[in-house]
């Protein structure tokens, strides 16, 4: 049997970055509630060189997982990393002793926490950063002082691209403003269904939108509609879900992120699902409002 790849996802660009529409997020790649180590470095290091063998070509990472953990695992797994990777991190946020994710938006943070990512991912510059902005879901402030500071080390050459994560579609437009902006990385699945308008505002731009959670805040009886679907099609609910993505519009680029190598061929199997009108009737119908973990 072939093994299923990334490349069967299509492509999307970021920024002049093209880049497989299925990707992988290495937040797990970290020890419990992303902080520490992980039980099993060398497994963390295999899922990375599968990732890239199977046609991965976007790893989306940050400097505060662990913290310094995923990148240093990366760099390990990874460098000098192939012509065609493209690294992603994010600022905004640093780690306390007990695992919190307090903001971290004041110039020099940003400028530490950029630097920080150069140094334990072995590189002079970043592909994309994005900026996180704090809270379990958007809301709605200022980001300019903030993308100011990134414009500044875009404008000295250690940031490449800037993409923007937890926003609403006036702090994107405030954004994009002050310095192009390639990606909008929020929490949006087949349930959770706020950010539809701005998917497609940003496909007619040809700007990548990552979601991010696409199976999170599920209520019982739309993971059950969810689960109907799967076994009617003789696969996993998260592989549905991914497939959807896809489905839903041609600049969505995802991130699964796994520990292990069986789930992480798993994910890449709805690279290659192709979803009746039958099923994405049936899907579109749970689609609602969800909940997310503010601790994530």
């Amino acid at each position: 049997m072939t093994t299923t790849t990334a490349e069967k996802s299509g492509q999307y660009r970021l920024g002049d970055r093209t880049v497989h529409r299925i990707g992988y997020g290495a937040m797990q790649l970290a020890g419990p509630h992303v902080m520490g180590p992980p039980a099993d470095r060398d497994g963390a290091i295999a899922v990375l060189r599968r990732a890239v063998e199977l046609g991965v070509d976007h790893i989306d990472t940050s400097d505060y997982y662990g913290p310094h953990v995923t990148n240093e695992i990366i760099r390990e797994a990874l460098h000098p990393y192939p012509e065609n990777l493209t690294i992603v991190t994010k600022v905004g946020a640093r780690r306390t002793a007990d695992g919190h994710w307090p903001e971290a938006l004041g110039a020099d943070e940003l400028r530490q926490a950029v630097h920080d990512n150069l140094d334990h991912l072995g590189v002079e510059a970043m592909d994309v950063v994005n900026l996180r902005m704090p809270g379990a879901e958007p809301v709605q402030r200022s980001l300019a002082e903030p993308m100011e500071t990134l414009a500044e080390l875009q404008q000295q050459g250690l940031i490449r691209h800037i993409g923007v994560s937890n926003v609403t579609p006036q702090m994107f437009a405030e954004a994009k403003g002050i310095a192009p902006v390639v990606c909008v990385q929020n929490h949006y699945n087949v349930v959770h269904r706020a950010d539809d308008p701005l998917v497609d505002a940003l496909a007619r731009e040809g700007i990548a939108y990552v979601p991010f959670f696409p199976l999170g805040g599920f209520t019982p009886i739309q993971s059950a509609a969810l689960e109907t679907v799967a076994r009617r099609l003789e696969t996993t609910p998260m592989e549905i879900a991914l497939a959807w993505l896809l489905a839903r519009s041609p600049n969505l680029v995802l991130i699964p992120g796994t520990r292990s190598i069986p789930h992480l061929e798993e994910n890449l199997q709805a690279a290659a699902r192709v979803l009746g009108p039958v099923e994405m009737e049936e899907l579109d119908r749970i689609g609602g409002t969800g909940t997310l973990d503010p601790d994530l």
